[in-house]
């Protein structure tokens, strides 16, 4: 699992679901709109979806619950059920989108090593935007309080990365039409 970074094209491929599936991770830290921009971006498109919050085991959501951020041993049963959706999907010719902070340079090397159809959707956004979003959200076990432990652990995704960037301060619905754009489908 944890291992050296690899480097592939950068290049998200100009490729529609009929010519091979693709998989869609869609990344950042908690409050950065993965569950919103994610469902709406798969209905738009037809391709299942997935929820990765629902992967995590109960003991990871009750440490988050309780404002303790989570060490990379909690990380790594949750990212193999992810990997496993994204491999169901694939193992079936479907394109699929899925939510997961995949953080670390690292954990995103897990989630697409020897799967050339993965890419990953950065929606990236100012803290005190996300900080805003998390206070108005409610009914989530992520508390706002946890909010500086993500941005310590993240690790933008390099130009070497199948990544989309996407600036969570434009309109949604905006977005989501420059995200299709940018996928070239």
């Amino acid at each position: 699992m944890p291992g050296d970074r690899k480097t592939d094209s950068a290049a998200v491929t100009g490729r529609s679901c009929e010519e091979a599936p693709m998989i869609l991770v869609v990344m950042g830290v908690s409050g950065c709109g993965k569950s919103t921009v994610g469902q709406l971006l798969a209905q738009r498109l037809g391709w299942s979806f997935k929820e990765g919050d629902e992967l995590h085991p109960a003991v990871n959501v009750a440490k988050m619950h309780s404002g303790t951020p989570l060490t990379d041993a909690d990380r790594w049963p949750w990212l193999q059920k992810i990997a496993e959706q994204m491999d169901a999907w694939r193992n079936t010719g479907r394109s699929g989108l899925i939510t997961c902070s995949a953080l670390a340079g690292r954990y995103r090397d897990f989630l697409r090593a020897g799967r050339p159809e993965v890419h990953f959707l950065y929606l990236k956004g100012e803290k005190s935007l996300i900080a805003q979003r998390l206070t108005a959200r409610t009914g989530h076990f992520m508390p706002p309080g946890l909010l500086d432990s993500q941005f310590v652990a993240l690790e933008p995704p390099t130009s070497e990365e199948p990544v989309i960037e996407a600036d969570i301060a434009v309109p949604l619905q905006e977005m989501v039409q420059q995200i299709e754009r940018r996928l070239r489908l």
